[in-house]
């Protein structure tokens, strides 16, 4: 009998986990607000991810996911996902120097969410690693 290679052989798929029904009532929005782009994930108590949007995500591209209003958009979709888990809390966690972190927390508040907490976490260096060279425009 002649031995079966890799491209004559059946992959066989694996049956999909059905996905279960959660129900959090509090968790931890994480803010990732860069130059370029504002990333909101929602997660449980336990880091766990629930839900996430992005500026570019909820359709806006180049120069405009920058922007404050597209952050906003993002957190309020991100937050719709998760207070349909029955989410009602959360704690906001800030990283990055971009322009949506204000817009995105507003966005938070105003999709029903009730902002517990709001922690900035940027990472700062204390006289750490040599700066890249200054920018000239």
């Amino acid at each position: 009998m002649a031995k079966e290679t890799q491209t004559t052989k059946v992959m066989k798929k694996k049956p999909l986990k059905a996905k279960k029904k959660r129900s959090v009532s509090s968790g931890v929005a994480h803010v990732k607000a860069t130059f370029n782009n504002t990333i909101i994930t929602i997660t449980d108590p336990s880091g766990n991810v629930l839900a996430w949007a992005s500026a570019g995500k909820v359709g806006y591209a180049g120069s405009r996911k920058s922007s404050g209003f597209a952050a906003t958009v993002a957190a309020q979709d991100a937050a719709k996902s998760a207070v349909a888990m029955g989410m009602k809390e959360v704690e906001v966690m800030l990283v990055g120097p971009g322009a949506g972190r204000e817009s995105a927390v507003r966005g938070l508040a105003t999709s029903g969410l009730v902002i517990t907490m709001i922690r900035d976490v940027t990472p700062i260096p204390h006289n750490g690693c040599r700066p890249r060279k200054r920018r000239r425009v």
